[in-house]
């Protein structure tokens, strides 16, 4: 069941002229504003579709009528074994609003379990060799009733290092190792709760990822694979979703899986910041006095106290669509549901491409958005913004605003300070970083420890991170940030810098020997994916 309003594409691109107003680009904890080259290409985000009127009723038709395969409840018995699997914090981006999706699913299934006489319930969070989340955070998302009732014996977090519980079900035909987490494996039937907020999400990464270890991510978290997975957000052309799916098959064939997927609209800004999402020269007095109120505002405030008041503001996102039954029937039409929300078609490649890059990725939620994550969000995420040819054209000039500061979250990051300051000043090579350290940060026990009893990401994870941005780093003939406060920090990534947009763009056309050189600006968050032809 999903909306199927489908909104106006005809605004998303514009073309500036003389009397445009000056853009909006995100800076971090804060915004730039500044004034863009006459020809200049602008391309914003679709409206955000309607959401559903009832979100649990929309629950309840797409168990009773999944996929691929009976009903839910036609698929439970008494004294049957469950385990759900649960999507972590890293989505959606911000947090949504209360309730969260997951909550509703949560206690729609429940209910249904119990009333079938199902009663032996295991409930995980599926994050992979992500951090672990905190008891608030999991409340939040699952809200009070479902952990009351589960937390903490029957509502916990994976542990990838766990090895008294992390099982082998076997090799795909190509002998890459599929271990996963106990209770999904002698489950008699594992229910997953999907959130997709991109369509690089659910599908097979749902189980085969959120409950696997490291000998498993092995196989697709590499700098071979990600450099070859140039579009992130279309699966068909990814060879990150061609391994994953690999693994998938393999998880098909020893579980029995029941995928609960949905979707969003892009409805991160509402009420008072709303006017971020809309053409600058369509604002109105009120929206250029929200602007100047909130932009003397972060300007007056310390740098840590910003972050703090962007990441205590949820998003506004509604429910678009929810799809369940077998991973393979329902996939298909989550993503199609995802390209009704993001997509924009857009003719030809850019020479440069602008993008600010904000305050929040999917590994810094209630953390620190330091330069490794970055890297990550600037030529992994943002740079991969397309489907069909990439919208920078090979060799092109990337120009990013952040302020790239020195600063990192010890408890959630610690493994990423040794990385970036050890190992990148040695090698930004992915290949000798990945055969020289990776397997060292990957056992060392103190990472180990971090990852499973405190709130740190596992001690590889910083590796995934840059080769995340595999794909774009070698597409871009230079990447300039915009803004960076420590030069150090830029010349370790291997970035240019420049104090302002207009002096980044001269030198980007000085790269390119090319005066007359095409600029395009991702007018991003809320996200959008551009459909490229040449």
């Amino acid at each position: 069941m999903s909306a199927t309003v489908i909104p106006n594409r005809d605004k998303c691109v514009v073309t500036l002229d003389r009397s445009s107003a000056p853009r909006i680009v995100h800076y971090g904890e804060n915004f730039l504003r500044e004034r863009f080259p006459e020809g200049t290409r602008v391309i914003y985000p679709p409206p955000p579709l309607d959401p559903l009127p009832n979100v649990k009723q929309a629950i309840r038709h797409a168990l009773a009528h999944p996929e691929g395969c009976d009903p839910l409840f036609a698929l439970v018995k008494p004294g049957m074994k469950v385990t759900i699997g649960i999507d972590d914090i890293s989505l959606p981006l911000p947090p949504m609003r209360t309730p969260d999706v997951r909550q509703e699913i949560l206690e729609v299934v429940v209910d249904l379990l119990h009333d079938y006489g199902v009663d032996d319930i295991t409930m995980i969070v599926a994050l992979s060799l992500h951090r672990r989340m905190t008891d608030g955070e999991i409340r939040r998302m699952v809200g009070p009733r479902i952990w009351r009732e589960f937390a903490p014996d029957r509502l916990f977090n994976h542990d990838a290092e766990d090895s008294e519980n992390m099982v082998k079900v076997g090799e795909t035909e190509v002998g890459e190792q599929v271990v996963l987490n106990r209770y999904a494996v002698e489950a008699d039937l594992v229910i997953y709760v999907n959130v997709n907020l991109v369509p690089m999400d659910g599908g097979h990464k749902s189980v085969g990822v959120g409950f696997c270890g490291y000998e498993t991510l092995q196989a697709h978290h590499n700098p071979e694979t990600l450099a070859k997975s140039m579009s992130f957000m279309d699966p068909e052309a990814s060879e990150l979703a061609t391994r994953v799916d690999r693994i998938g098959k393999i998880v098909q064939e020893h579980l029995n899986v029941f995928t609960i997927e949905t979707t969003l609209n892009n409805d991160m800004y509402g009420g008072q910041l709303g006017f971020l999402t809309k053409n600058e020269d369509d604002w109105t007095g009120t929206d250029e006095l929200a602007f100047k109120s909130l932009k003397w505002t972060l300007d007056k405030l310390p740098h840590a106290a910003r972050r703090a008041f962007f990441h205590k503001i949820p998003a506004e996102y509604g429910v678009t669509g929810v799809v369940a039954g077998r991973t393979e029937a329902v996939h298909p039409k989550t993503l199609e549901a995802c390209f009704r929300q993001y997509s924009v078609p857009v003719e030809g490649q850019a020479d440069i491409l602008v993008t600010g890059i904000p305050f929040l990725c999917p590994y810094n939620v209630n953390s620190i958005m330091n330069p490794l994550l970055v890297h990550c969000t600037a030529l992994g995420y943002f740079f991969n913004m397309y489907r069909g040819d990439p919208l920078l054209r090979k060799n092109g000039v990337m120009i990013i605003a952040h302020p790239l500061r020195d600063e990192w979250h010890p408890d959630h990051h610690p493994s990423y300070i040794e990385f970036f300051h050890r190992l990148l000043p040695e090698t930004r090579d992915s290949h000798k970083l990945s055969h020289k350290y990776e397997q060292k940060f990957a056992s060392d026990p103190a990472y180990v420890q971090m990852y499973r009893y405190g709130n740190a990401f596992h001690g590889v994870h910083p590796f995934y991170m840059w080769y995340w941005g595999e794909a774009g780093k070698l597409h871009c003939g230079k990447v300039i940030c915009v803004g960076a406060t420590n030069q150090r920090v830029a010349e370790i990534l291997g970035w240019d810098t420049a104090p302002s947009i207009d002096e980044a763009i001269g030198m980007a056309r000085a790269h390119l020997a090319d005066p007359d050189a095409s600029i395009t600006l991702l007018h991003h968050p809320p996200i959008v994916i551009p459909d490229v032809t040449k």
